[in-house]
């Protein structure tokens, strides 16, 4: 009898054969992978400016954290905050250094001016074109003297340079701001931010060889290096109200009088790996409406602020489609991206049946729940759900793919479409981003969720003014339901459209914002502006704000007799400051440097730092006779409270790509049909 048995080499050959074929399949699958054009390799950031972790030197000789503390005063005044930051520098080791630290500020903020104390000596510092400072920084620096150079890298990004400071100095560096704050559905409230977050800087992107990218990071849960206090005032015209942080401990005084006091409860823990949270409401549900006057040498200000209808339940509400576009790059992982997924689940899971929606999970490559919009049908919204809730964060931030092909999705032009991103914008792409948003989804309201501690506001913000939405901040999980709640409600019935302001009696100019928006979300209507003539030429003169609300035609008339305040003189401060802020969006749509001259004629006539303005201040005295064997020190910041060390560049494997999915499932389809092919074929020979 024949023996049908395979022999020894052909067993060999055949097991061969299977891993010839297992190999050609993988390979297969890393090509398809690395083919995909849709992905975005995140290694490629490496070959750009990035953060790094900070690593102790044992040299003792060199003082590398000479930032030893930073202190807050704040005084608020009715609706506009003065803010003075005081940076102590101190070197406590053997050589002379110079001190850089990257560190950020309010979006919303109008640095007006900077001095410096060594010493005894007080050396107030002067507005320059930003190359023109660099050029006097270098020099006074080459020379010995103690200088000092502030910069603006983003509108709440700030570097500081402090050069030749001797051991044993104490310089104390003090920066001062205005902004303004206006309320949201009668709520007040005051962002103080400690910490940059660390940035993804895409290699691709016009930043990516943007030096202060590249700055050192504590490890996760490594407490701050250096001390921060803060205290703040409310001086207010009627009762202060609820007080209170949602960031950090607080002790609040004279609550329920026009002045409050609000210090950092002592023995709480770090308080600047995070951003500061104040909120207060005053007495009543109504938001102070009225104009602010200020009369000046050379120019007059004005700042009104009309109080919008309030928004009015719709019955009957057009279907929408929603499109959700989720960052799930590395520094989302953990905390950042649980809130994110609690923030969707109450987005999404309320969703109507007449809705359609789709989701986007972005980090370095990006994929689409469905290739078009599905129906908001309870099984659709499951397994969305559970789409996300699968997801780890890892990898990098590229948004800017991201968002072209949402803007690239077809629509439908019965149904108005929102776009949602949610991100904590950990990126340096933000002059891309807008000029995507404005120039391809102007057709749709977009609306920003920043998650995290320490957001990128200037990307969250600008998002939303670009696409003519809302942002919003979500610091914990339990503030989720109630911002997916407040997007509904803007979404759903914008309390005034088509407004239109003009002034009767009076000569005024140089308005902004040149065009008004529409009011969403209970924000009041906000006018700056310029006007001509004396105090008796606000005889008679009115404002008068219009617009269509949902329940009819609106119109608020606002008198400006008698309201002129010679202690309002930040508001030429903020009108420069909301001019330069309109200035740089269009700059950043129409791409170039187009308004750089306006700007900077702006930051240097009423001295304000700008991308193109800094301040520098020098001490005259050569103090340091050996400058060229000074060391320079990059002052550490703590990592964001919540963020991982993956911001930094560790990889976590991110959400495969369609083509991924696609080549793998090749690859098991081809295996699997070899083995059994392969059994078959053995089968046979043995019953023959």
């Amino acid at each position: 009898m024949q023996d049908n048995k395979p022999t020894h080499a052909e067993g060999n050959a055949r097991g061969w054969d299977l891993w010839t074929v297992l190999f050609i399949a993988i390979v297969s699958t890393l090509a398809l992978t690395a083919w995909n054009p849709a992905r975005a390799d995140d290694s490629e950031a490496t070959k750009a400016e990035s953060p790094y972790f900070h690593v102790a030197s044992d040299d003792p000789a060199t003082d590398r954290l000479p930032l030893k503390s930073t202190r807050v005063d704040v005084r608020i005044t009715g609706v506009i905050a003065d803010v003075t930051v005081t940076q102590h520098y101190r070197n406590e080791g053997q050589r002379a250094l110079e001190a850089r630290y990257v560190f950020p500020g309010s979006t919303q903020s109008a640095v007006y001016a900077m001095n410096v104390r060594l010493g005894e000596r007080l050396l107030t510092a002067s507005i320059r074109e930003k190359q023109q400072a660099r050029i006097e920084y270098q020099a006074a620096k080459a020379a010995g003297q103690t200088a000092a150079l502030l910069e603006q890298h983003r509108p709440n990004v700030f570097q500081m340079q402090v050069a030749n400071i001797l051991p044993g100095d104490d310089v104390a560096v003090e920066l001062r701001y205005t902004e303004l704050l206006v309320p949201t559905e009668g709520r007040y409230q005051f962002v103080f931010p400690t910490v940059v977050g660390p940035r993804y800087n895409s290699p691709s992107s016009e930043s990516a060889h943007e030096k202060w990218v590249a700055t050192p990071y504590l490890k996760a849960h490594e407490p701050p290096t250096h001390g921060f206090e803060m205290q703040l005032a409310i001086d207010a015209p009627i009762t202060v109200r609820e007080v209170r942080s949602t960031s950090h401990a607080i002790e609040v005084s004279g609550l329920d009088t026009r002045r409050a006091q609000v210090n950092l409860s002592p023995n709480a823990g770090p308080a600047n790996d995070r951003d500061f949270i104040l909120d207060y409401r005053l007495a009543g549900d109504r938001i102070e409406s009225g104009v602010m006057l200020f009369q000046g040498a050379e120019e007059n200000f004005f700042l009104a602020m009309v109080e919008p209808p309030k928004a009015i339940p719709v019955q009957q509400i057009n279907p929408r489609d929603y499109i959700f576009v989720v960052d799930i790059s590395g520094s989302m992982h953990g905390y950042p991206l649980d809130t994110a997924k609690t923030l969707l689940q109450h987005l999404i899971g309320n969703l109507r049946p007449s809705d359609t929606f789709n989701v986007m999970l972005f980090s370095g490559s990006n994929r689409m729940l469905a290739p078009q919009s599905v129906p908001a049908t309870p099984a659709n919204i499951a397994q969305a759900l559970r789409t996300i809730d699968e997801v780890r964060g890892g990898g990098g931030t590229e948004i800017v793919p991201a968002l072209r092909r949402i803007a690239e999705l077809p629509r439908s032009h019965d149904l108005s479409r929102s776009v949602i991103v949610v991100t904590d914008g950990y990126v340096t792409v933000e002059r891309e981003v807008f000029e995507l948003v404005r120039k391809n989804l102007n057709q749709a309201n977009v609306f920003a969720f920043g998650i995290g501690s320490s957001v990128n506001r200037h990307l969250i913000e600008g998002i939303a003014r670009a696409g003519q939405g809302e942002a919003f901040i979500v610091t914990k999980v339990g503030e989720a339901a109630a911002q997916a709640e407040r997007l509904r409600r803007i979404i759903e019935a914008p309390v005034l459209t088509r407004v239109q302001a003009r002034f009767e009696g009076i000569d005024v100019y140089d308005i902004e914002p040149r065009q008004l928006p529409d009011v969403l979300g209970g924000r009041p209507v906000v006018l700056f502006g310029k006007w001509r003539g004396d105090a008796n030429a606000l005889a008679g003169a009115r404002l008068v704000v219009e617009g269509q609300a949902a329940q009819g035609p609106y119109r608020q008339e606002l008198a400006m007799a008698g309201r002129s305040d010679q202690t309002s003189a930040a508001l030429r401060y903020l009108w420069a400051r909301h001019r330069i802020a309109q200035l740089s969006d269009q700059e950043a749509l129409e791409g170039g440097d187009t308004f750089k001259t306006a700007i900077t004629e702006l930051g240097l006539r009423y001295s304000l730092l700008t991308q193109y303005t800094s301040f520098i201040a020098v001490d005259r005295i050569v103090r340091n006779p050996r400058p060229e064997q000074s060391a320079s020190v990059d002052q550490p910041s703590p990592m964001p409270q919540g963020v991982s060390n993956l911001a930094v560049g560790a990889a976590v494997p991110s959400t495969p790509e369609p083509a991924a999915w696609l080549a793998l499932l090749v690859t098991l389809g081809i295996v699997a049909a070899t083995a059994f092919s392969r059994r078959r074929a053995a089968q046979r020979h043995r019953s023959e």
